[in-house]
């Protein structure tokens, strides 16, 4: 079992304009729920990402991120990202990780990969998957998290 006790001090990702972001600086004070995915893994694109939108409308004080990991050398634009929508407005903010640096840094098991970070920075569950019992674990999580 992974040390999940530890407090996270970054998580560099890059923006659509290819300018490096630290999450844990930009969101400084919220609870996070960071979704590691990658428009490929249809799990994700057809599970996940509608997950991620419900908590999103379900959790007002929760800050949902999206980081679409990319595994391959190839350029990840913006147009790739909204590719998966039916909208053309994203439903909450989507970052690039480049080299899959954020997958490696939390050695995530697959995709999707789900980060809970509280307004501390401190890293309070990971979890895999997007079926039922992720979903399950996720919502106590959150429960757990925002209602103590």
């Amino acid at each position: 079992m992974k040390d999940i006790s530890n407090i996270v001090s970054k998580i560099l990702v890059k923006n659509f304009e290819n300018k490096e972001i630290n999450l844990i600086d930009k969101y400084k004070g919220q609870n996070l729920l960071i979704i590691i995915y990658n428009n490929q893994c249809l799990g994700c694109t057809g599970r996940a990402i509608p997950l991620a939108y419900d908590f999103k409308n379900e959790f007002k004080e929760l800050q949902v991120l999206g980081i679409h990991s990319n595994f391959t050398s190839q350029k990840i634009t913006e147009a790739d990202i909204k590719s998966i929508f039916t909208i053309d407005k994203l439903p909450f903010p989507i970052y690039i990780d480049e080299g899959a640096k954020v997958y490696k840094q939390f050695e995530s098991e697959g995709t999707p990969y789900w980060l809970l970070i509280n307004s501390d920075g401190k890293l309070c569950k990971s979890i895999f998957g997007s079926q039922e019992s992720a979903k399950n674990r996720l919502m106590y999580a959150l429960n757990e998290l925002l209602y103590k």
